[in-house]
C-alpha cells in the first residue's frame, strides 16, 4: 500500500530558513550562504520522509517566500515596473516582488483560502509575455534524484494559477483572467517535458480551486487545460490534488472526467462529505485515490482506527492497488517536529503530532492497510486517545453549562446603535470626527528585553511593572501632544495579540518551537486549545486602568476578539469550532465587563483580516 505527502514545512525546525533569509536581506551572508541553508534543508526533509517509508514524496514545495510566487517566476509574469530584462530569475528580481525595494513595492498579498499562510498575487494582464524563467521544479527533482531520492515534482495547477490571480494596475477589473490559459500552458509543456527527461514518472497539480463554487465557464478551463496538456503528459501518472474542503459534485465529474489525470486527491478531513461523494457517484475505474485522511492543518495526533476504518471502506470502492494514504493538505501548515518540545506538558504533548510525526502516522497506516499494522504503535495511539477524551484537564462543566445556555437573543445587542451613539457622545463628549490609532504602539528592543527577562525571572515583578508604566506614560504623552481625542495604552506588556490572552486563559498550551510558516520569513507560533477556555482573572484591566490614571482623556480597552483567538489558534477537534469559539466570547465578555465597571471604554475588539500584512 503505497503513501504520500502533499507538502512539508519549508522553514526547518528550528526556523534555519528564516534565519538565514534575514541574513542575506540584511547584507551579512551571501546568496551561497542561503542556497547551502536551502540545500540541506531539503535533503533533510527528502531523506526523512524516504526513511519513513514514505512512496510519494514531493519535491518542488520548498520555496524561498512562496509556492504562487514561484509559479509566477516559472512563467515569467514579472511585473514591469521590476525592470526584469529577461533571463533566469535571480534573487535579486525574485524578492524584490516578494518585499519590494527601495524604489517599487512588493506585490500585493493576501490568505490562501482560509488558512492563516499568505501567498503573493500573481498581476497579470492581456499585455503580460510568459516564458519559461525558473527552472527551480526541474533543478529540485534532480537534486533529489541525485540523493537516491525519486520525488514527485509538485506545480501549482494552471487554472488555480489564474483563478488565484488578480488583472495588473491599469488593467480593467473586468478583465478575463482564464482568457490566458492558452499563454501559460506552453510554459507548463516545457516544464512538463524537462521533467520526464530527467526521469519524473509522477507529477502532482494542485488545484484547490476545484473546492471552490466554480461556474460551468471555470469548470470549462480545468477540462481545456488538461485535454491540451494531455499529449505532454503522457506517459506520466498525473496527480491533480485538491484540499481545504469538500470537491463540489460538478466539480468532481469534472475532475474525474480528465483523461490526462491518473489520480485525484481529496482532503477528507475538512471534506466531510467527499467520502459519501465517492459513494455515490462512483469512482472511475483504473485510477487512483489519494486519501488525505491525516490532518495537515492541526497539531492532534491521528485517531488511526478511526482513519483506517475510511480506509477500508475506499479500498473496496477504489481497489486495494488504487488507494493511497496521504495527508488532506501540505504540512506547511502545521508545526515541524514534536521532538522539539522539551517542556511541553507530557500528557498535553502525548495527544500531539506535528509534522514530522504525521509523516509516521501516513506510513504506518498504509503498511496496516497492506496487512502489516504495527500493533504497538496503534495501541499506543488508542491510549493517548483514550487519555484525551477522559482527562479532567480538558471538561469544565460551568463553561460547558454557560455555551449551552445562550439564546438567540444573546447573539444580538439589546439596544440599537443610535441610542448606543447617544450615550457614548454623553459620556465622552467628542468632536464629530473623532482621532484614535487601532491600539498597539512599535515593540522597541528595550521593550523585548524587559518581557524577556521578566519571564526569565531575571528582573523583579516590581521592576517589570515600573518598565511597562514608564513605557505607557510615553505614549499617552504623544498622543497627548498630537491631540488624540481617545487614547490608547500602546500593549507594551504585550508579546503577541494572541498568545498575549491565551496564556492567561484555562484551555491553552504553548510550544517552545511550534512555528508556522506565515508568509516569506515571518513565522507564528499558534496557541493550542486543548480543552474548555475560560478566564480564571482579568487579563488587561490592571494596564487599561493605570494608563487612564494618567490622563483626563478617555482610554480604550484593547482586547483581541474570539473568532481571531480562534482561527489563529490550534484548535481543539473533539467538539465544533463554534462551541470553542462561544467559550472564548464568553470569556472575553467577562473581561468587557471588568472594563466597563474600571471606567474603561472598550473600543477595540481586534478582527485583523488585512490583505497586505507586512512592509519591506
Amino acid at each position: 500500500m503505497a503513501s504520500h505527502i502533499v507538502g512539508y514545512p519549508r522553514m526547518g525546525p528550528k526556523r534555519e530558513l528564516k534565519f538565514a533569509l534575514e541574513s542575506f536581506w540584511d547584507g551579512k551572508s551571501s546568496a551561497e550562504d542561503l542556497e547551502k541553508v536551502a540545500t540541506d534543508l531539503r535533503a533533510s526533509i527528502w531523506k526523512q520522509m524516504a526513511d519513513a517509508g514514505i512512496k510519494h514524496i514531493p519535491s518542488n514545495t520548498f520555496s524561498y517566500y512562496d509556492q504562487v510566487l514561484d509559479t509566477t517566476a516559472t512563467l515569467g509574469a514579472v511585473p514591469e515596473r521590476y525592470s526584469w530584462a529577461g533571463g533566469e530569475i535571480g534573487l535579486s528580481t525574485y524578492f524584490s516582488m516578494a518585499r519590494g525595494n527601495a524604489t517599487v513595492p512588493a506585490m500585493e498579498m493576501t490568505k490562501w483560502f482560509d488558512t492563516n499562510y499568505h501567498f503573493i498575487v500573481p498581476e497579470l494582464g492581456p499585455n503580460t509575455k510568459f516564458s519559461y524563467s525558473s527552472h527551480k521544479a526541474v533543478n529540485e527533482y534532480k537534486e533529489a534524484k541525485a540523493l537516491g531520492v525519486d520525488t514527485v515534482p509538485v506545480l501549482v495547477g494552471p487554472v488555480s494559477y489564474l483563478l488565484l490571480s488578480k488583472p495588473a494596475k491599469g488593467v480593467e477589473k473586468s478583465f478575463p483572467l482564464l482568457s490566458l490559459l492558452s499563454s501559460i500552458l506552453p510554459v507548463y509543456k516545457e516544464v512538463i517535458a524537462e521533467l520526464k527527461a530527467a526521469g519524473a514518472t509522477w507529477i502532482q497539480f494542485d488545484e484547490p480551486t476545484l473546492v471552490l463554487d466554480l461556474d460551468s465557464h471555470q469548470l470549462a478551463a480545468f477540462s481545456a487545460a488538461y485535454t491540451e496538456l494531455e499529449s505532454e503528459l503522457s506517459g506520466l501518472n498525473v496527480l491533480v490534488e485538491t484540499y481545504f474542503a469538500d470537491i463540489p459534485s460538478e466539480s468532481y465529474k469534472t475532475l474525474t472526467s480528465l483523461n490526462s489525470v491518473s489520480a485525484y486527491g481529496f482532503d477528507l478531513i475538512r471534506g466531510t462529505k467527499t467520502l459519501d461523494l465517492v459513494k455515490s457517484a462512483g469512482f472511475p475505474s483504473g485510477k487512483y485515490l489519494f486519501a488525505g485522511v491525516v490532518d495537515g492543518r492541526n497539531i492532534w495526533a491521528d485517531d488511526l482506527a478511526a482513519s483506517l476504518s475510511t480506509l477500508e471502506a475506499l479500498e473496496t470502492l477504489v481497489g486495494k492497488d488504487k488507494l493511497v494514504v496521504s495527508t488532506s493538505c501540505s504540512l506547511m501548515h502545521t508545526a515541524v517536529d514534536l521532538v522539539n518540545e522539551t517542556k511541553l506538558d507530557a500528557e498535553i504533548k502525548s495527544w500531539l503530532a506535528f509534522a514530522a510525526q504525521k509523516v509516521v502516522e501516513v506510513n504506518a497506516l498504509a503498511k496496516a492497510l497492506a496487512g502489516q499494522k504495527d500493533e504497538a504503535f496503534f495501541a499506543a495511539n488508542a491510549a493517548a486517545q483514550a487519555s484525551r477524551r477522559s482527562s479532567p484537564r480538558v471538561t469544565n462543566e460551568e463553561v460547558q453549562k454557560a455555551a449551552a445556555a445562550l439564546k438567540g437573543s444573546d447573539h444580538r445587542r439589546a439596544t440599537n446603535v443610535s441610542a448606543r451613539l447617544d450615550a457614548q457622545q454623553k459620556k465622552l463628549n467628542l468632536p464629530v470626527l473623532p482621532t484614535t490609532t487601532i491600539g498597539s504602539f512599535p515593540q522597541t528592543v528595550e521593550l523585548r528585553r524587559v518581557r524577556r527577562e521578566y519571564k526569565a525571572k531575571k528582573i523583579s515583578e516590581e521592576e517589570y511593572i515600573s518598565a511597562i508604566k514608564e513605557e505607557i506614560s510615553k505614549v499617552v504623552k504623544i498622543q497627548e501632544e498630537l491631540d488624540i481625542d481617545v487614547l490608547v495604552h500602546g500593549e507594551p506588556e504585550r508579546n503577541d495579540m494572541v498568545e498575549y490572552f491565551g496564556e492567561q486563559l484555562s484551555g491553552f498550551a504553548f510550544t517552545a518551537n511550534g512555528w508556522v510558516q506565515s508568509y516569506g520569513s515571518r513565522c507564528v507560533k499558534p496557541p493550542i486549545i486543548y480543552g474548555d477556555v475560560s478566564r480564571p482573572n482579568p487579563m488587561t484591566v490592571f494596564w487599561s486602568k493605570t494608563a487612564q490614571s494618567m490622563t483626563s482623556r478617555p482610554m480604550k480597552g484593547m482586547l483581541t476578539g474570539p473568532v481571531t483567538i480562534l482561527n489563529w489558534s490550534f484548535v481543539r477537534n473533539d467538539q465544533p469550532r463554534f462551541e470553542t469559539c462561544y467559550q472564548i466570547a464568553l470569556a472575553i465578555k467577562k473581561e468587557v465587563e471588568d472594563l466597563e465597571a474600571g471606567g474603561i471604554q472598550v473600543g477595540n475588539v481586534l478582527y485583523p483580516f488585512s490583505r497586505r500584512m507586512h512592509t519591506a
